[in-house]
């Protein structure tokens, strides 16, 4: 196949990469998002979507790529199936199977295949490659110990962050101490090495028009389940009759709202490196009834 003289470089390789031809390629922006160029693609009347990126970040398009297959594998809940993944010249891109999504479906269909995605489990945490959270590297490096892997590849790297990043000395002094902490916080606990979604906020989950519910824009590792639940409730937009659905099918374990607060710190402090503003407040309270609890 020749390439279409009107498309770009990334826009042909797109195209060749999903098996269209050049000709009946018709591209719409979408608009974009803070963080990724939005486009439709359609080809051979095969409709996509496509993120695009800078070439540094082709490496964390093709981590979610491959975190989207591997939570398809799991076959519990339905997620944009990746149609191809790479770059020409200075753009990245990713496409994804084109799904007609409502702004619903943070409901309990979508409490119950959660669970059961949870069910799909790995030996250690953690993943086969690092990924990213927003555009954070998000360190996955397995370990069979869930109070150090949470220690050292969720909670350390991102109080080291905000140290290179000049947040103020009192986030430091009490994150050493949580660290510390850590291990007697998640005494006795030994989950699961759960399928997570990893970044399970409200606007990564919608549903089919028929009402089947979908996820995308994941951090996939595995690690306890709870982690997912969490962030749910971080930011709010889930319904009662998900939590519901949710805990019929498979209830947290006594002790959850002090995982819940450490597991969310996670994602507090990575706001904080990347936004900065009140979230620094925000991690240093959490961190300071977290140190309370381990007392």
């Amino acid at each position: 196949m020749g390439s279409d003289p009107g498309l770009l470089p990334w826009q042909a390789a797109a195209v060749a990469g999903v098996g269209g031809s050049p000709g009946t390629a018709r591209w719409v922006n979408l608009g974009g998002t803070p963080l990724n160029g939005t486009w439709q693609l359609t080809a051979d009347g095969d409709r996509f979507f496509v993120k695009t990126n800078s070439i540094a970040r082709l490496r964390m398009l093709e981590a979610e790529a491959e975190g989207l297959s591997e939570l398809a594998r799991a076959r519990a809940i339905r997620v944009p199936i990746p149609a191809a993944c790479g770059s020409a010249g200075d753009v990245a891109f990713l496409a994804l199977e084109w799904l007609e999504l409502s702004g619903r479906g943070r409901d309990a269909a979508l409490g119950a295949a959660l669970a059961q995605l949870h069910r799909t489990t790995a030996k250690a945490y953690g993943w086969h490659r690092d990924n990213t959270i927003g555009t954070t590297l998000q360190d996955n490096a397995r370990t069979d110990d869930w109070a150090v892997f949470v220690r050292d590849r969720r909670i350390a790297p991102q109080l080291a962050l905000a140290a290179r990043n000049g947040h103020d000395s009192r986030l430091q002094r009490d994150g050493e101490k949580l660290l510390a902490a850590i291990p007697a916080l998640l005494a006795g606990h030994v989950p699961a090495a759960s399928l997570l979604h990893g970044d399970l906020w409200s606007g990564n989950a919608a549903r089919l028009a028929a009402g089947e519910p979908v996820i995308f824009d994941p951090a996939v590792y595995f690690g306890d389940r709870e982690a997912d639940l969490a962030m749910t409730e971080l930011f709010g937009g889930f319904g009662a009759d998900f939590y519901a659905a949710y805990r019929a099918a498979w209830p947290p374990a006594a002790g959850y709202p002090t995982r819940r607060a450490l597991y969310n710190l996670y994602h507090v402090l990575n706001h904080v490196n990347l936004f900065g503003g009140g979230y620094g407040v925000q991690a240093a309270a959490m961190i300071g009834r977290l140190l309370a609890e381990a007392r």
